[in-house]
C-alpha cells in the first residue's frame, strides 16, 4: 500500500480538498475496509493461490475467472512497473544513472529474489516494511511540535463534498491491499493469518497516512499547491526538508525508495500466483503452474 499514494499524491489531493484531504484518506480506508471483509470471509472459505481470480472462477465460472486473473496479473504488473520507474527516479538523486537501466536491473533484482522462494521474498519485505515505517516515525515525530494550525484552516475550502470526491481519488493509496489473498496458500493457518494481517495493515496504514499528511499539512499549507499544475510531487520529502532539513529531504527520499522497492517486490510475488492458479485450471499452459521441486 505505502507507495506513490502517500510520496506523490498528497499534493495534488490537497488543491481538491484543501487542509480536509487528511479527512479524505481516512474516508478512503474506510471504503477500502469493505474490500477486507470480504476477500476475508472468502479467503477463510478458500485458502488458494490466485486471490479474486480463485472466488471469481467458482462463483461465476472459468470464462469470468480467466478475464478477472489476466486483468489482475497486468494491473499488479503494471503497478510494479510504475513503482520500479518511481524507485529509480529517487535513486536518481543519490546516483545518476539511467533511469530505465536501474529499473530494468532493479526488476530483474526482485524477480531473483522471489525465483528463490516466497520464505525468503518474505524476510526481505518485512526488512523493507521495518525500516520504511521506522523513517516515517520520525518524520511525524520530528514534524507534529512544527505544525501551524493556521494551515489548517479553512479545513475544506471547496466545500465538504470536495472531501469525499478526493477520497476517490486518493483510494489508489490503498490499493494492494487485497493481493495478500493471492499468496494465502503458502501462509501458515491461512484461515486466521491472512484476514487479521488485512485488517491490521489496513487499520495501522491508515493511521500513518493520516498522520503524515496531518504534519505535511500543517508544515507546508499552501506550498503543496494551489493548482494542479503547482502542486508538488514530492510533498512528503519537501515536509521533512522544511522540518529536518537536507538530513530529513534525503532521510525520506530514501523512504520513497523503500517504499517502492516494497510495492515491487509484493507485486512481483503476487501477480506470479495469478497466472500460477489459472495455469492449474489449464486456462492458460501448464508450464505457468510448474514449482520448482527444491523450492517448492
Amino acid at each position: 500500500m505505502i507507495s506513490s499514494g502517500l510520496f506523490i499524491l498528497p499534493g495534488l489531493a490537497y488543491v481538491h480538498a484543501g487542509p480536509g484531504v487528511i479527512l479524505s484518506y481516512m474516508i478512503a480506508g474506510f471504503l477500502a475496509l469493505t474490500g477486507v471483509l470480504s476477500h476475508a470471509e472468502l479467503v477463510s472459505a478458500m485458502p488458494k493461490a490466485g486471490g479474486s481470480y480463485f472466488f471469481v472462477t467458482r462463483s461465476m465460472g472459468p470464462a469470468v475467472g480467466t478475464i478477472d486473473g489476466l486483468i489482475v496479473w497486468f494491473s499488479i504488473s503494471l503497478k510494479s512497473s510504475f513503482a520500479l520507474i518511481g524507485m529509480a527516479a529517487f535513486t536518481h538523486l543519490f546516483i545518476d544513472l539511467d533511469i530505465n537501466l536501474t529499473a530494468l536491473t532493479l526488476c530483474i533484482f526482485f524477480t531473483l529474489i522471489n525465483i528463490a522462494g516466497v520464505r525468503e521474498a518474505g524476510r526481505f519485505q518485512v526488512i523493507i516494511v521495518m525500516a520504511l515505517i521506522s523513517l516515517i516515525l520520525m518524520y511525524i515525530y520530528s514534524g507534529v511540535s512544527r505544525v501551524d494550525v493556521n494551515n489548517l484552516s479553512p479545513f475544506a475550502p471547496h466545500g465538504v463534498l470536495s472531501l469525499f470526491s478526493t477520497a476517490g481519488m486518493v483510494f489508489v493509496s490503498y490499493g494492494g491491499l487485497l493481493k495478500v489473498a493471492s499468496v494465502a496458500e503458502e501462509a501458515k493457518d491461512p484461515t486466521r493469518n491472512v484476514p487479521l494481517g488485512m485488517i491490521m495493515s489496513l487499520g495501522i496504514v491508515s493511521i500513518l497516512y493520516a498522520l503524515v499528511i496531518f504534519v505535511t499539512t500543517g508544515v507546508l499549507g499552501t506550498k503543496l499547491g494551489t493548482t494542479v499544475e503547482s502542486a508538488t510531487i514530492t510533498p512528503i520529502t519537501d515536509g521533512a526538508s522544511a522540518v529536518m532539513g537536507r538530513f530529513g529531504y534525503y532521510a525520506l527520499s530514501v523512504a520513497a525508495i523503500l517504499a517502492f522497492v516494497s510495492t515491487a517486490n509484493a507485486g512481483i510475488m503476487s501477480a506470479s500466483r495469478y497466472l500460477l492458479a489459472l495455469s492449474r485450471d489449464e486456462l492458460i499452459p501448464g508450464p505457468f503452474s510448474k514449482l520448482s521441486a527444491k523450492k517448492g
